[in-house]
């Protein structure tokens, strides 16, 4: 974790981390803009950004975005700041709050996370019940083919729909599906009344995608979930689950445990 303490130390790679968690999927050319700096300073700081994996890009046609990666911070956070009362860890508390509270961007969070595991395992972790029910608290019914529908069972709620299917599947490499559907039985597991059931069954349909690259020992992992609801509620609710949930699936992997419960508002399985 030395690479993310090291970038957080200069005040202007904050200010661009500050300015991705205002508006997330920026390219370098809005972000020189919005921050009045030169645009060689701005790429030397996104390359240590990167590096420190608290930035990651993806390319949308010709253009390069750039979302801010709260995973390593959240980590650092769930691992050491409840252990240890030192003043070094306690800006970094700020910023994970911060980051916490203010959802990334519009319609679409990107994630990205190294492990110390094998494709394989990594793949395993995403889609059988032995390790989903361990760090997400949930389980899948699919047989993980393209087109193919899934059941999600979570809180006592097993939730199945004709929409709630596999969008793509190149095992050990990429998988993609819809979110799931907001029933009657999955709010009262998760203690939500009518209004609220009401509001996230009114939105549109999201998607999230898992995409696996193998790096020598380890595995990338990139996770995008899109295709929100402008300004609805489960935009909120995912962004404050997923960097934990990254968090518990890195720490199960290459420890065998997954990390201390922590009281959320919503899981990301929601």
């Amino acid at each position: 974790m030395d690479e993310v303490f090291k970038a957080l130390a200069d005040a202007s790679r904050r200010r661009l981390l500050d300015s991705l968690n205002a508006q997330n999927g920026q390219t370098l050319r809005e972000l020189c803009a919005g921050l009045d700096m030169a645009r060689q300073s701005v790429s030397k700081h996104l390359a240590v950004l990167e590096a420190a994996n608290l930035v990651t890009t993806m390319w949308r046609g010709r253009e390069k975005l750039h979302y801010l990666n709260a995973e390593p911070i959240n980590a650092i956070a769930d691992r050491w700041i409840n252990q240890y009362d030192r003043a070094r860890v306690h800006a970094l508390a700020d910023l994970k709050s911060a980051l916490e509270q203010e959802p990334m961007g519009a319609t679409e969070f990107v994630y990205t996370t190294y492990i110390k595991t094998t494709p394989e395992r990594l793949w395993q972790a995403l889609t059988e019940p032995a390790f989903t029910s361990r760090y997400w608290g949930l389980t899948f019914e699919s047989d993980w083919k393209v087109g193919s529908t899934m059941v999600w069972d979570e809180a006592g709620a097993r939730t199945a729909d004709p929409a709630q299917v596999v969008l793509e599947s190149d095992p050990y490499r990429r998988l993609s599906y819809t979110w799931h559907t907001f029933t009657p039985e999955w709010a009262k597991g998760h203690g939500f009344d009518d209004e609220a059931l009401n509001k996230l069954a009114g939105e549109r349909r999201s998607k999230v995608t898992f995409t696996i690259e193998p790096l020598g020992p380890i595995a990338k992992l990139t996770v995008v979930h899109d295709d929100f609801e402008p300004g609805g509620q489960l935009v909120t609710m995912c962004s404050e689950g997923w960097p934990h949930l990254l968090s518990d699936l890195k720490t199960l992997l290459e420890t065998g445990d997954t990390l201390p419960a922590v009281s959320l508002p919503v899981e990301p399985g929601a």
